[in-house]
């Protein structure tokens, strides 16, 4: 039971609820792989995982329709805060911008949105089918929830009116998107990738041909320099990410690499190819982490083109993966994603959520 509410502390500028001290958790914390271990986690696969825009605080949705929050604490430990629920499994959740509220959606064909600090959800979005991705939006001169469905719908919600601001048909189901203002990045069924301008209000920009052959799985924004969004790294269920940039100066800035597949030693040797189920940017570096449904985790420096780290294998697949607010946490969900259908479900695996003081690990080894 997690009887536990937000407490309030209206001095903190970072945030309105929790400190912003630095995670420095040490071996005497840490499990034989270094990587700490969520306490309290989700009953089922966990389908997103999110950090505060500014504080310590984790956010976790799960197929056992529920959405929950922990404290991460400068120790390494995580205390459970409080959790809401669906009718159905969520798929997805984000962040308000200042850190006090959460938004969820799912197979409920809802979104919700979620006071921390009265503990209180209520619907704030409705599709005719599940809503796969939600995304919290700050412009300077509005503000509103971008839902993506499988009902083949993008809409975009002043969360104070019952009916979408803006809407957009993608002719495809939603599969995975990402914001960083001012861009959105949409990917569906049959390899689709939408880019949407959100400079006033919410348009389309342009469609962009996929340079993958199949299923897109996952995608994310990366930043230039000066922070601004200049394209995105997109993940397929076949080993492989494609890092595509919207306006790039030469063609050739475009690529992808194969990742996530079992090492061939011999050439008679088959070749195991894993799903790409989560890819999350470094806020200050840049370079990216990329999860499998093989059970690791990988680093990656895109500028260099390069692999910084992978990580042990899990005994079961990464499902979802994310940076907290500086960098120095990184957070990854493991569980069954049903990759290898059901006759590979094992019940005495269960669900855990694991943290990483990364520290140095993602530094780029571009001379960029």
């Amino acid at each position: 039971n997690l009887g536990f509410f937000f407490q309030i502390r209206t001095k903190s500028k970072m945030s309105l609820f929790g400190g912003t001290s630095s995670f420095s958790f040490g071996s005497s914390l840490t499990t034989a792989s270094k990587d700490v271990e969520v306490q309290q986690p989700p009953s089922d696969t966990i389908s997103c995982l999110k950090f505060s825009p500014n504080a310590n605080f984790l956010a976790a949705t799960s197929w056992d329709n529920k959405i929950r929050c922990w404290e991460i604490q400068a120790t390494g430990t995580s205390v459970p805060k409080a959790e809401q629920s669906h009718l159905k499994p969520i798929l997805s959740c984000c962040w308000h911008a200042d850190g006090t509220k959460l938004f969820s959606a799912g197979a409920d064909n809802q979104a919700k949105i979620w006071d921390l600090a009265s503990n209180q959800a209520v619907v704030c979005a409705q599709h005719d089918a599940p809503i796969k991705t939600v995304h919290w939006i700050q412009a300077p001169n509005y503000q509103c929830l971008m839902t993506g469905s499988w009902d083949k719908t993008l809409k975009f919600w002043d969360t104070r009116q019952s009916t979408p601001i803006k809407s957009f048909n993608t002719m495809e189901k939603v599969y995975c998107a990402d914001v960083i203002y001012p861009m959105a990045v949409v990917s569906t069924a049959q390899r689709g990738i939408l880019v949407y301008q959100l400079m006033n209000e919410p348009a389309e920009f342009k469609k962009i041909e996929s340079p993958l052959k199949y299923q897109h799985r996952s995608i994310a924004i990366c930043k230039d320099a000066n922070g601004a969004p200049t394209g995105f790294a997109l993940g397929s269920v076949e080993g492989r990410i494609a890092m595509q940039y919207i306006q790039p100066a030469d063609p050739k800035d475009n690529f992808t690499f194969k990742c996530h597949r079992s090492e061939v030693t011999s050439a008679n040797q088959v070749q195991d190819i894993y799903a790409v189920n989560d890819i999350a940017f470094h806020p200050q570096h840049g370079t990216l982490a990329t999860a499998g449904s093989d059970g690791k985790y990988s680093f990656w420096d895109k500028d260099a083109r390069t692999k910084l780290k992978t990580s042990d294998g899990c005994p079961q697949p990464i499902t979802a993966c994310c940076f907290n607010f500086d960098g120095s946490i990184f957070s990854y969900a493991i569980g069954y994603d049903w990759t290898k259908g059901h006759e590979f479900y094992n019940t005495n695996l269960k669900p855990a959520i694991f943290l990483r003081n990364c520290g140095d690990e993602l530094k780029s080894r571009s001379k960029k």
